[in-house]
């Protein structure tokens, strides 16, 4: 029985998938002229952010803004 060795590389990139096509940078094609073997990993969709999420996570910066003091706020 004749053993073959194969000697494998990774080569990581991220693009998108579009009508089932995945699409290799140029700078790959030329590496990837024969048989390859292809792992798909999928990230899990990001969770619905709402707009107090996206203010959280960047803050509008207003110049002078000055918040209200705990009395100014149970005044209301």
């Amino acid at each position: 029985m004749q053993v073959r060795e194969q000697i494998m590389y990774a080569i990581e990139f991220q693009t998108h998938v579009k009508d089932g096509i995945i699409q290799i940078p140029p700078q790959y094609q030329e590496q990837l002229q024969n048989s390859v073997r292809v792992i798909i990993l999928v990230e899990p969709p990001s969770p619905t952010h709402t707009f107090i999420d996206q203010l959280l996570a960047n803050p509008l910066h207003i110049p002078d803004f000055q918040p209200l003091s705990r009395d100014e706020i149970y005044a209301r």
